[in-house]
Formats: structure tokens, C-alpha cells, sequence
């Protein structure tokens, strides 16, 4: 029998693994949709799989599941105003962003992230409140520089960041 978890505090509890930031992107019926997302995870390696947790009735999410493509930008560390951004509810994302620019694909790119990828959904499953979408990866893009994090439930810089060993 399983036991209730108080939602706040499995929140408190899941704030202290920090994630990187990234924001969503596509184009449905020839306009421009963006979402800053975090649950962002590699699943395999062959074929190239990534996994999106989106919010059921989120604008973008739906925009995504219609689409079946998108793109995953991987925030920069001084990025934390695309993630407010593209964070916030009911507003056009893009309006007056300025270096935006499509790829051969159609998909907005956001300016100066560290990494960019092009995917085409292949399954979506629902899982509480939320969707769990699959998608193939199409294109991998990465530029360099350090992440975005978010821990704790703030913003965060990686001091010192570098390869080990």
C-alpha cells in the first residue's frame, strides 16, 4: 500500500538535484512557441532518444505534441532572462527577441546557447499531470560554454568548471 507524499515537500525534496536549463521550441501552424523545460534526459544512444516532461495543457506542449518536432536549446550560464522568459504564461515568447534565427528546419533557434537539438516526436505518454514525450534526435549542435543550472529553486553558476582527470 503505497503512502501519500505531501506534494511541497517532494518538491523541497527533488529542488536539491540540480538540473540543467533548457528552453523548447517549435513552429505549429506558422507560429513561433517556446517553454523553459528542465526535465530534459538522454535515453539512448541507438537510436539517438532523448525524453521531455511537459505540462498537459501547456501552450508550447500541445503546440509540440501537433508538430511532432521541436528543438531543445541548452541555456548559457548568463541565460537566466530566456528562462524567465519563456517560463512565463500566456505571452508571446518571441516578441521583440532579438537573434533568433530558424534553422534549415524551420525551428527557432535561441542566440549563444551552449548545445542545440533538432527532434521528432515518436511516442508520448501520459504520466499525471504531465506528458512524457519520446523523440528521436535528428541534429546535435554544440557550441561550448558553461550551463545554466537550477538547484534549490534558484539560478546557479558552476564556478571552476572544467574536465576532470
Amino acid at each position: 500500500m503505497a503512502t501519500a507524499v505531501d506534494p511541497l515537500e517532494f518538491r523541497r525534496a527533488m529542488g536539491h538535484f540540480p538540473t540543467g536549463v533548457t528552453v523548447l521550441t517549435t513552429v505549429h501552424d506558422g507560429k513561433h512557441h517556446g517553454m523553459t523545460a528542465n526535465s530534459v534526459t538522454s535515453v539512448s544512444l541507438d537510436p539517438v532518444l532523448i525524453l521531455v516532461c511537459l505540462m498537459r495543457e501547456a501552450r508550447t506542449g500541445l503546440a509540440i505534441q501537433k508538430a511532432r518536432r521541436f528543438a531543445v536549446n541548452f541555456l548559457r550560464e548568463d541565460q537566466e532572462h530566456l528562462s524567465r522568459r519563456f517560463a512565463t504564461a500566456g505571452q508571446d515568447h518571441f516578441e521583440g527577441l532579438e537573434g533568433v534565427e530558424e534553422d534549415e528546419s524551420g525551428l527557432p533557434r535561441l542566440p549563444g546557447c551552449t548545445a542545440y537539438l533538432v527532434c521528432r516526436v515518436t511516442e508520448i505518454v501520459p504520466a499525471g499531470d504531465h506528458d512524457v514525450v519520446l523523440a528521436e534526435v535528428e541534429r546535435a549542435l554544440a557550441f561550448g560554454g558553461n550551463p545554466l543550472v537550477f538547484h534549490l529553486g534558484g539560478y546557479k553558476r558552476l564556478p571552476g568548471l572544467g574536465r576532470l582527470g
